[in-house]
């Protein structure tokens, strides 16, 4: 069974953009002409043109501009624009190829494919989830350290296997998010001088819920909320209180790493 899919964006409920379009925008860069790119897919002067105007019409900046006369003789030419837009749009393909291989790997009928897509569509109950930027991949004969950066300066590290790198697509400048769970991470008062936990975030404690036994402290960093659970004999140690500032500490084999 193979399984395949197209990306359209839309503008106004209207179909903006869609591969034909897209193609068709290329080749009136490469010929410079409307006609011409029209001959090249077997397509009409007329659909041709009324697709551009089409797009120029949704677009916020035109894509194709109409040069009439001078020393060139007239010809249409892609904006600046378009361009960007070409490059934004051959980049969701890709991310939507990537996506639609994943669902199908090893899917060889309708139930194999439901099964995947459950997967791929699971919940998790860990209460932290930190979208950012992969700034360093270093791999070793089996596990490989990954660190992402979740903006103001705060970097994130990861101990993954090198085969989960590999089956991400892991590169340096991708997109990712880091999942920890909120009794994996530990709360101190103080910069530890000497700890082997990879992770220390530097925070200000947004809010302390104190339960039964456990304790739920919530802290900020670089705009995003951290969620710890602490024993409340813990919390009475530490006389943590809201707006002091903390340090979440976490190891790197404690991070989760997902697309």
């Amino acid at each position: 069974m193979k399984l395949e899919g197209r990306v359209w964006l839309k503008e106004s409920d209207k179909n903006f953009l869609g591969s034909g379009r897209v193609h068709l925008l290329e080749l009136i860069g490469k010929n410079g002409s409307i006609s011409k790119a029209a001959k090249e897919i077997k397509m009409s002067y007329k659909a041709a043109w009324d697709a551009v105007d089409a797009m120029n019409n949704l677009s916020s900046e035109p894509l194709v501009v109409r040069n009439t006369g001078g020393k060139g003789g007239g010809g249409t030419t892609l904006t600046s624009h378009a361009k960007e837009i070409i490059k934004v749009f051959k980049a969701l393909e890709e991310k939507y190829e990537i996506f639609l291989k994943s669902i199908a790997k090893d899917s060889n009928n309708f139930d194999d494919l439901y099964r995947n897509i459950r997967r791929i569509n699971m919940k998790t109950s860990a209460r932290n989830q930190l979208f950012g930027t992969i700034t360093k991949i270093i791999k070793g004969a089996v596990n490989g350290e990954v660190e992402l950066d979740i903006g103001d300066s705060y970097k994130i590290v990861a101990i993954i296997t090198n085969n989960s790198i590999d089956s991400l697509s892991f590169s340096v400048g991708e997109e990712a998010y880091a999942i920890i769970k909120a009794s994996w991470i530990i709360v101190s008062k103080e910069l530890p001088k000497k700890i082997s936990a990879r992770n220390i975030i530097k925070t200000k404690i947004t809010s302390v819920s104190k339960g039964a036994v456990n304790s739920e402290i919530k802290m900020e960093a670089a705009g995003k909320t951290l969620a710890a659970i602490i024993t409340n004999e813990s919390l009475e140690n530490l006389k943590l209180k809201t707006n002091d500032t903390a340090y979440a500490i976490f190891k790197a084999s404690n991070v989760i790493l997902g697309v």
